[in-house]
């Protein structure tokens, strides 16, 4: 599954994306349709197809570490982001591939829908 994988592609360098950050264990970049001002997701370098594939909790660690990172890079976590993880088809995840969305740049609504 992971050579098919449009994330795990990314990752490897085989297709191009405007990256933001990245470290040993993620990488951060532009999503193509952009939700915010500011949307980017936040990828393991290791492919999960879900959230509920992870076992260990450093890999959700990485994840999140590089999230706040990303909002102090674009100059929103003073104003405040949303990191949302969807998991699975009605979750409203449309790639298989764990990722997390950081969204900001404008005020935020609730319920997200």
């Amino acid at each position: 599954m992971t050579d098919q994988c449009v994330f795990c592609r990314i990752a490897r360098g085989e297709i191009p994306a405007k990256i933001v950050a990245e470290s040993a264990a993620c990488l951060a970049f532009r999503d193509l349709n952009p939700e915010a001002p500011v949307h980017v997701l936040v990828i393991p370098r290791e492919h999960y197809a879900s959230l509920n594939e992870v076992k260990s909790p450093q890999v959700l660690a990485d994840v999140m570490q590089l999230a706040v990172e990303v909002a102090r890079h674009e100059k929103i976590a003073d104003r405040g982001y949303r990191v949302v993880l969807n998991i699975n088809s009605d979750g409203g995840q449309t790639v298989f591939h764990l990722h997390a969305h950081v969204l900001g740049g404008r005020h935020m609504t609730w319920p997200p829908g």
